[in-house]
């Protein structure tokens, strides 16, 4: 996704890359150039997925017409291609560079979005280290921050959601595993945090559910007839609440909320 002033005909683009072709045999060759003919050339070699060689011939215009309003422009175009190019840390690196010297751009959210989509496109599954994860969920929140009313903030606000979601799985996995080792203070605490900073993702249900599991092997029986209350208020008809309320049952229990737990004040605030 590129802003439409970027876009260039393909006519233009053909007739420079046919100068270009002539100017030079050697790659690598330095050979000074107009700096709409180096855009012009990066251009056809993005729509021929060269995009290694677009952000070089990107990095060329900003090198030869430093100081020139195509300069600015190549900036970002090169930070295009290395995200096209999936080089991300290469097209993070750029856009800080061009959000640095270029703040008033009239580019600059497009920068910032473009920047959170790098570190985004990163994130792994749950099993591997979050950092990435969060350092995609800042940027993001920083582009809705700065630019609220931009196009670029309404899809920012859609992947903040799924990267909320895909940081709660890792908190969920880790409170499992805790959980298969009976370490459940420790498993609480994974499910807790769930229950508190993720509350609109979709593993809200089963945290609920963990912690009933938690509480009753622990003996806390209030508190885990606290956790399935809150359940079934929230999500009746799910089969974490069935599964919860069984367990109730068996320990002779029923739900019922105790409003000195934390998941009361938890579900006054959140739920």
């Amino acid at each position: 996704m590129l802003p439409r002033s970027y876009r260039l005909p393909l006519t233009a683009i053909l007739l420079s890359a046919t100068l270009a072709a002539c100017s030079s045999t050697k790659e690598d060759a330095y050979v000074e150039r107009p700096a709409d003919q180096l855009l012009a050339e990066a251009d056809l070699a993005m729509k021929e997925d060269a995009f290694k060689k677009a952000a070089k011939l990107y990095d060329e215009v900003e090198r030869q017409h430093p100081y020139s309003e195509s300069a600015s422009k190549a900036q970002l175009l090169a930070a295009y291609a290395h995200y096209q190019d999936l080089k991300y840390d290469d097209a993070i690196l750029a856009l800080d560079r061009f959000i640095q010297l270029h703040p008033g751009s009239p580019d600059i959210a497009y920068a910032y979005y473009m920047r959170a989509l790098s570190h985004y496109e990163q994130i792994t599954d749950v099993r591997r280290d979050q950092r990435i994860t969060r350092l995609a969920l800042d940027s993001l929140s920083e582009v809705v921050r700065r630019f609220p009313d931009s196009q670029y903030a309404r899809d920012a606000k859609l992947k903040i959601d799924l990267t909320n979601d895909h940081l709660a799985g890792k908190e969920m996995e880790v409170g499992r595993f805790y959980l298969r080792q009976q370490q459940y203070t420790s498993a609480i605490g994974r499910f807790r945090v769930v229950v508190e900073t993720y509350q609109t993702t979709s593993h809200v249900a089963e945290a609920l559910h963990r912690l009933v599991e938690c509480y009753l092997a622990l003996g806390v029986t209030d508190e885990a007839k606290t956790a399935a209350a809150v359940l079934g208020h929230n999500f009746p008809g799910s089969e974490w609440y069935t599964d919860s309320y069984a367990l109730l049952v068996d320990a002779k229990l029923t739900p019922e909320r105790n409003e000195k737990s934390w998941l009361s004040k938890a579900w006054n605030s959140l739920f």
